[in-house]
């Protein structure tokens, strides 16, 4: 970069510093805001590089932020001759601030003065900013060892030129807050997880290796409805969407989601990373492991009373990497050209006595013949299968695989909804969506709650009306009904079709209007053919 350029970029940062245009997170799009910003500075690097690189500086803002916060609390209380922390002498306190204990003891990252948000910004005209960002992510990892490996260094070495480093310092610098430590941990967790899914949806596929959709999350747990003191189990957990929607759903309903242990297996280092970010952005706890859940299960003990997981679809696996015996493959070894059922039978083992799984799987395994044909027979007359629903098209990010979910259940009569043995419950909601794009769609809160509340009235959930079978949308079906249907469970199969709406027009009337109507197309198509055979007429002549 020449001298000349590096002044314009100077001048053209210090005016974007005087009047941040990001507004404060009180508007619900506030997200929206800082990802057109942030995204307006890609240029042409790649999407994977720059993802990192804008997640790692919404972490270090929301680390920085966090620890000024906790230092003025402290700063407070040292100060105050009322306060049981109270310290007389000015020197004494300032030497306490620069403790460790004081931060990690409330949960929060000790953040070295170099890695402090407020000393980047001094560093933001420097054409080395880069340099500067690397050195604040191994300090804090230096102090921190909780996140040693976990923080990324690519910052010196990025495609992207300085000035563009330090504009997007100065977006999120726009972020301001009240140091207050739960809307903080909203705010930042609300962009994170926005900006996640943003970047899954400009990687397209690939995208979706990393982050499930929330509303397709929320959806499994609103329906597994997790508890304070529960094992919640993804052993491909990619960003780590079910921890963070687990911690949701326990706030909503006034439970303490640090009481839940938390669970994770990530094969891909980089997304295993940006996990273990979301989760301390979060405020949320967990053991987070990396490597592939197929032959090298890190939690070979555990029994989780929640499993949720969205792992990869109709994957080849190699079933001789397993040693002879594997405990997990109670039902069947699936064949190597798809693992659908090698993951469906890890879940199933990783389940305590009265564990429940809630997961994302392909479609075809609901009615597949062969090998995982009568691994699915087994499972079904086990009693283990509890719901299946049919999702509505194009809710991943450039993928059009239907997909369903699955919810699995140890033991169906565990005392916390009714004894549901020998039913499982069908509910086909392809019909049950809301565009958003030509080539996506989603599920609104009001659509969730549709079929939850399904899900709720059939387990006879108190405060739920009483459950009735509905056309088209669920049936509550036997294992007997199961059996003669071939032990599909394509939910189609089962709630049959809805019932079409009289109009009240009379069949002749409306077979007279289409009559006429086919009519006219079949007029207009002739005089089209008459005018192209013209046209070519005119062109050979």
């Amino acid at each position: 970069m020449t001298e000349e350029k590096v002044e314009k970029n100077k001048s053209e940062i210090k005016k974007k510093m005087k009047s941040p245009k990001i507004s404060n997170g009180k508007d619900l799009d506030f997200e929206k805001e800082l990802w057109k910003a942030a995204d307006k500075l890609r240029g042409n690097i790649n999407v994977g590089e720059y993802k990192n690189v804008v997640l790692g500086l919404i972490f270090l803002k929301y680390v920085s932020d966090s620890f000024y916060q906790r230092k003025s609390e402290l700063e407070k209380d040292i100060s105050n001759p009322q306060k049981a922390f109270f310290i007389r002498d000015e020197s004494s306190r300032n030497y306490y601030l620069t403790q460790k204990d004081p931060y990690q003891s409330a949960g929060i990252f000790y953040i070295p003065e170099k890695a402090r948000w407020e000393f980047l910004k001094t560093k933001i005209l420097q054409k080395d900013i880069g340099k500067y960002i690397d050195e604040a992510m191994e300090a804090i990892e230096e102090e921190n060892p909780k996140l040693k490996g976990i923080l990324p260094k690519i910052y010196a070495h990025t495609q992207l030129e300085s000035n563009v480093l330090a504009e997007l310092i100065n977006i999120f610098s726009g972020i301001k807050f009240n140091y207050d430590e739960e809307k903080e941990k909203d705010t930042l967790g609300r962009i994170y997880e926005y900006f996640i899914g943003q970047f899954a949806s400009a990687e397209g596929k690939r995208g979706g290796e990393f982050y499930t959709p929330k509303p397709i999350v929320k959806l499994l747990v609103e329906i597994l409805e997790p508890y304070e003191g529960a094992r919640i189990f993804d052993p491909a957990c990619g960003s780590g969407g079910m921890f963070v929607q687990s911690g949701e759903f326990l706030r909503k309903h006034k439970q303490d989601p640090s009481k839940i242990s938390f669970y994770g297996q990530e094969l891909n280092s980089d997304t295993w990373r940006l996990c273990q970010m979301n989760l301390a952005i979060r405020g949320i706890i967990g053991q987070i492991e990396q490597g592939n859940s197929y032959y090298n299960d890190k939690f070979l003990d555990l029994k989780a009373d929640f499993v949720l997981s969205n792992p990869p679809f109709n994957a080849d696996w190699n079933p001789q990497r397993l040693a002879e015996g594997d405990p997990r493959l109670k039902y069947g070894t699936p064949p190597a050209s798809n693992a659908n059922f090698m993951w469906i039978q890890h879940f199933i083992h990783h389940l305590a006595p009265n564990g429940m799984a809630g997961f994302v799987m392909a479609n075809g395994a609901l009615a597949v013949g062969g090998k995982e044909g009568e691994i699915r027979k087994k499972i079904i007359e086990d009693d283990l299968v509890d719901i299946i629903i049919s999702c509505p098209p194009k809710l991943f990010y450039n993928v059009s695989l239907p997909v369903s979910l699955w919810f699995v259940t140890k033991n169906k009569k565990n005392g916390r909804f009714r004894n549901r043995t020998g039913e499982i419950l069908f509910i086909d909601a392809r019909e049950i969506y809301t565009p958003i794009s030509r080539k996506q769609y989603t599920l609104t809160d009001e659509q969730i709650q549709k079929i939850t509340d399904a899900v709720r009235s059939w387990r006879e959930e108190e405060g739920y009306k009483k459950y009735e079978d509905i056309s088209g949308f669920c049936k509550s079906a036997t294992k007997e009904e199961i059996a003669k249907n071939g032990y599909v469970l394509t939910p189609g199969r089962y709630v049959g079709i809805a019932p079409e709406e009289d109009d009240g027009i009379p069949f002749e009337e409306k077979m007279q209007k289409l009559t006429t109507e086919l009519k006219q197309y079949f007029e207009e198509s002739h005089k089209l053919e008459k005018e192209i055979e013209e046209n070519l007429k005119k062109i050979k002549n």
